[in-house]
C-alpha cells in the first residue's frame, strides 16, 4: 500500500513539474506575443543614386518603407524623414518625403558651403523615433567641395583599433570550455588583419587565434577559476597591443550552437547549476516565434536540437532562459533566405560613342524564371577614382544590414561566393554584432509600451506645445489654431492634453511655408505655443570615417566639378522642374455657402461698407466702439462673431477685419451657420482671400507664433536630355552629366523598356536596378557598360 502511494505522489510531482515547465514557457511565448502586437517594426531602405557628390549637384534618392516581420511593403507611415549629418551630428539638409504604398522618392541639392567630409544620410519615420536610432535607415556618402583648399580637410590620424571580445552566449565561466569571438576594427571603421595569442596569469598561453575576415574571428579555450587572461595581438607588424579577455565567473551559463551540416542545430547549455535544474531555449525570427523548448540540466548540460527548416529565413534570435524565467545565454544565427527576387538588367551593347541611345530591358522575375510584379528603382552612373560601385543595395541591407547593430564591412561579401569561408565568417559576424529590438526585462513584465509619437498613418503632423508666457509649464484643454496664409485656405486646429502637447494633422501640406498658430486672443492671451522640430534628435553611436584627400582622385574631381558647373549654368533651368503635387485646393468647410467676388462689385473705399452693401449675410454693428459681424442663417441670427479669415490665418479682433484695404480683397467666402471643426466651434465663417495672399496688411496679434516651416518635399524631375536626331546630337551645348539616368520607378510593375542618352563624358558606367515585390522578395542587379 506505502508503495502504491509513493507512486502515485511521484506521478503527481512529476505532472505537476512538468506542468510548471510547461508553464514557464508558455509566459515566455505569451509575453512575447503580446510585445509583437503592440511594438510594430518599419524597417525604412533608401537607394541613392550613387554615393559621392559635389556642391551644385543633386542627390537623387528612393524609399521603401516594409514591415519589419515579414518585409513586405508597408503603408502605414505617409512621412519619412531624411537627414545628412555631419560626424558631429549636425544636420546640414533635412527633408520630408510624401510616401504612398510604403515607397516614397525625393532629391536633396548639395549646398556650396559644404564641406569636404564623409556624412551619415538616414532615414525614418515618426513611428521609428519611439525606439532605438540604431532602427533608423544609414549609409555613408562622401561630399567633395573643391572650393575647399585640401589643407582644410581632415587630415589622416595615427593608426589606432577597437578590438572586441564576444564569449558565445554571452559569458565566461570558470571551467566551462567556450568559443569566443573577437573583432578589431581601425579608425576608420575597417576590419584589420591580425594574430595574437591568449594567456594566463602565469604567462601560460592557452589559446591562438587569427583573423579570418574582416578583422573578425573566433577561437575556444576553458577558463578557469580565480583567473584573468589578457590577449596580446599583434597587426601589421606594429608593437603588440594587449586586451583583456571579459571577466570570467565562477557560476552561470554558457551556450554553444553547432550545425550538424543535415538540416539540425544542436544547442548546448552548460551551467555550473546542480543537476535537474529546468532550462528553456526560446528562438524567434523577426519576432516571429519559431521554437520554444524545455530541457533539465543532467550533470549540468542540456541539449536542445532545432530543425532549421522551422527557422525563417534570415537572423533568428535564440535565447535560454534559467527556471526563474531568466534570460542567461543568447546568440544569433543566420539562415540564408531562399527566396531572392532576381532582376534581368543589362545594356543593349557593351561599348557606345558620345550622345548615343542606350537600351535597357527590365524584367523581375523568380528563380524559375516566371515574371514577378516589383517595384524598382534605378540608377545609372559613372565609375572612377572617385566614385565606386555602391555595394549597399536592398537585399544586403534587409536580410543583414537592418538586424544588426553597427556598420558593416562589404555585406554584398557574405553572398556573392557561398562556401565554408563565408559561412564561417557569417557566423562570426554573428557573434560579434548581435543584438535584439528590445529588452527581455519589460517583456516578460507585460509592460505596456508607452509611445510618445504617433504613426503620419495620414500624412504630416506639426508637433506643438502649449505653456504658460509666465511660468512655462503646460496648459491642457485650450484650443489652438494654425494658419497657413497664402491663396489656399489651410487651417487646421488642435486642443492641448494633460501635458500641453498639440498635434496639428496637416493635408497636402508641400514645399517651405510660413505657419502661423496662436490661441483666440481675445480669451486665451496668457498661453505661448512652442512648435517642436519633426526631425529626429536621438543619434546612432556609428562613427564617419574620417575623410582624406588623395592626389590620385584631383583629375576625376576636377572632371566631376566641371561637369557640374556646365550643367548648372546650360541646363539649370531644367535641373529646376518640379512635378505638380495635385494638392486639394478646396477650404476646410468645403464649397461655401456663398462667394462674393469684389472685382463684380462697385468697390468703396472701406471694408465696413463693402460688408454692409454687398453681402446679405450679415449684420454689421459697430458696439461701445467694436465691430461685430452678425451672421444671418436661415434660423436667424447666430451668436457672436464668426470665424473671420484672412487668407486662411484668424483674426479674432473683427476691429482689424475693418482696417483691410478692400481694394486688396480679391473674394469673401461665407458659411452662415454653425460650424464645427475639430475641437474648435464657429458662429459661421467668412474667409476673406486677398490678391497676394500676404495678409493684406492685417497686423498679428503679438501673441501669435510665426515661424518658417518646410512642408513636405516636392518631387524634382529628373533631367536627361534627348539626342534622337541629328540636330540634337550635333547641339553645341555641352553635356558633362556623370549620372545618366536615375528613375525611382522603372517600367510597369517590374518590367519593360528603358532607353536614355549618354553624354559627352567618356568612360566606364554601372547601371543599379533593385527593388522588392508585394511578397517581400528583394533583389539588386548591376550592369556595366563603356562609352568612348
Amino acid at each position: 500500500m506505502l508503495t502504491i502511494k509513493n507512486t502515485l505522489l511521484t506521478v503527481a510531482f512529476s505532472l505537476l513539474l512538468l506542468n510548471s515547465n510547461a508553464q514557464v514557457i508558455q509566459e515566455v511565448q505569451n509575453s512575447f506575443n503580446l510585445y509583437k502586437q503592440s511594438n510594430l517594426q518599419e524597417k525604412i531602405f533608401v537607394h541613392t543614386d550613387k554615393n559621392v557628390y559635389l556642391p551644385g549637384e543633386i542627390l537623387w534618392f528612393k524609399v521603401y518603407c516594409i514591415d519589419g516581420n515579414d518585409h513586405k511593403p508597408l503603408n502605414l507611415s505617409k512621412v519619412v524623414y531624411v537627414d545628412v549629418l555631419d560626424n558631429a551630428q549636425n544636420p546640414i539638409i533635412q527633408a520630408k518625403v510624401l510616401m504612398k504604398n510604403g515607397v516614397g522618392d525625393g532629391s536633396l541639392y548639395i549646398p556650396v558651403s559644404v564641406n569636404n567630409g564623409n556624412y551619415k544620410f538616414r532615414a525614418y519615420t515618426s513611428w521609428m523615433k519611439n525606439f532605438s536610432p540604431d532602427f533608423y535607415f544609414e549609409k555613408q556618402i562622401t561630399l567633395v567641395n573643391p572650393l575647399k583648399s585640401p589643407e582644410a580637410m581632415a587630415k589622416s590620424a595615427a593608426a589606432s583599433y577597437d578590438i572586441q571580445f564576444f564569449p558565445e552566449g554571452g559569458n565566461l565561466v570558470s571551467g566551462i570550455k567556450s568559443k569566443v569571438a573577437f573583432k578589431a576594427v581601425n579608425q576608420n571603421g575597417k576590419g584589420v588583419g591580425l594574430s595574437g595569442v591568449v594567456t594566463d596569469q602565469q604567462n601560460d598561453t592557452v589559446a591562438r587565434f587569427s583573423a579570418l575576415k574582416f578583422g573578425m574571428g573566433s577561437f575556444s579555450f576553458t577558463p578557469a577559476s580565480n583567473n584573468t587572461y589578457k590577449a596580446t595581438i599583434k597587426i601589421d607588424g606594429n608593437a603588440p597591443i594587449i586586451k583583456t579577455l571579459p571577466e570570467v565567473n565562477s557560476q552561470g551559463y554558457v551556450m554553444s550552437l553547432t550545425d550538424d551540416g543535415a538540416g539540425q542545430l544542436n544547442v548546448t547549455v552548460k551551467s555550473t547549476e546542480n543537476g535537474g535544474a529546468n532550462i528553456y531555449l526560446f528562438a524567434h525570427t523577426r519576432q516571429t516565434i519559431k521554437a520554444a523548448q524545455t530541457g533539465i540540466l543532467t550533470n549540468g548540460t542540456a541539449t536542445f536540437t532545432i530543425n532549421k527548416n522551422e527557422l525563417g529565413d534570415g537572423i533568428s534570435h535564440i535565447t535560454v532562459f534559467n527556471s526563474a524565467k531568466q534570460p542567461v545565454c543568447e546568440r544569433l544565427y543566420f539562415k540564408r533566405p531562399a527566396q531572392q527576387l532576381a532582376i534581368d538588367a543589362s545594356a543593349d551593347q557593351q561599348q557606345y560613342g558620345l550622345r548615343k541611345k542606350v537600351n535597357v530591358n527590365v524584367l523581375a522575375k523568380d528563380a524559375s524564371g516566371r515574371a514577378l510584379n516589383a517595384d524598382l528603382s534605378m540608377s545609372v552612373y559613372r565609375i572612377d577614382s572617385l566614385q565606386a560601385t555602391d555595394r549597399s543595395d536592398i537585399f544586403n541591407y534587409l536580410w543583414l544590414t537592418s538586424d544588426l547593430k553597427g556598420g558593416i564591412e562589404s555585406p554584398d561579401y557574405y553572398f556573392k561566393n557561398v562556401n565554408a569561408e563565408t559561412n564561417e565568417a557569417l557566423d562570426n559576424l554573428m557573434l560579434t554584432q548581435g543584438w535584439r529590438r528590445f529588452q527581455w526585462g519589460p517583456v516578460l513584465e507585460n509592460k505596456p509600451a508607452a509611445f510618445t509619437f504617433l504613426p503620419e498613418y495620414n500624412g504630416h503632423i506639426i508637433s506643438a506645445k502649449l505653456v504658460n508666457a509666465e511660468s512655462g509649464t503646460p496648459v491642457k484643454n485650450i484650443i489652438t489654431y494654425l494658419g497657413i496664409p497664402g491663396k489656399r485656405v489651410q487651417l487646421y486646429t488642435s486642443v492641448s492634453d494633460s501635458s500641453g502637447r498639440l498635434l496639428y494633422n496637416m493635408h497636402d501640406f508641400y514645399g517651405p511655408n510660413e505657419i502661423i498658430a496662436q490661441t483666440n486672443q481675445l480669451v486665451d492671451s496668457i498661453y505661448r505655443i512652442d512648435v517642436q522640430s519633426p526631425f529626429s534628435e536621438q543619434y546612432s553611436k556609428t562613427t564617419l570615417p574620417n575623410f582624406v584627400f588623395n592626389a590620385s582622385v584631383a583629375n576625376a574631381l576636377q572632371e566631376h566639378s566641371l561637369g557640374i558647373q556646365i550643367l548648372n549654368i546650360y541646363s539649370g533651368n531644367m535641373i529646376k522642374r518640379y512635378y505638380d503635387p495635385q494638392a486639394d485646393s478646396s477650404a476646410f468647410y468645403g464649397k461655401p455657402t456663398k462667394t462674393y467676388k469684389l472685382d463684380d462689385y462697385t468697390r468703396f473705399t472701406t471694408m465696413e461698407e463693402d460688408l454692409r452693401e454687398y453681402v446679405s449675410e450679415d449684420n454689421i454693428v459697430n458696439s461701445r466702439g467694436k465691430f461685430h459681424i452678425k451672421v444671418l442663417s436661415d434660423h436667424g441670427f447666430l451668436d457672436g462673431d464668426p470665424l473671420a479669415l484672412v487668407d486662411g490665418v484668424p483674426v479674432f479682433n473683427i476691429d482689424k477685419i475693418f482696417t483691410i484695404d478692400p481694394l486688396k480683397v480679391r473674394k469673401l467666402e461665407v458659411v452662415p451657420y454653425r460650424y464645427f471643426y475639430g475641437p474648435a466651434e464657429a458662429e459661421g465663417v467668412f474667409s476673406f482671400i486677398t490678391y497676394k495672399g500676404d495678409l493684406g496688411g492685417v497686423e498679428l496679434d503679438p501673441h501669435a507664433v510665426v515661424v518658417d516651416y518646410e512642408g513636405l518635399q516636392l518631387r524634382r524631375e529628373f533631367y536627361s536630355p534627348v539626342y534622337d536626331t541629328q540636330t540634337q546630337a550635333s547641339s553645341r551645348i555641352p553635356d558633362f552629366r556623370n549620372v545618366l539616368y536615375w528613375s525611382p520607378s522603372v517600367g510597369g510593375s517590374g518590367k519593360g523598356p528603358v532607353s536614355f542618352y549618354t553624354s559627352d563624358q567618356p568612360g566606364k558606367y554601372v547601371g543599379v536596378v533593385e527593388g522588392i515585390t508585394p511578397n517581400g522578395d528583394a533583389g539588386a542587379q548591376y550592369f556595366n557598360f563603356e562609352v568612348k
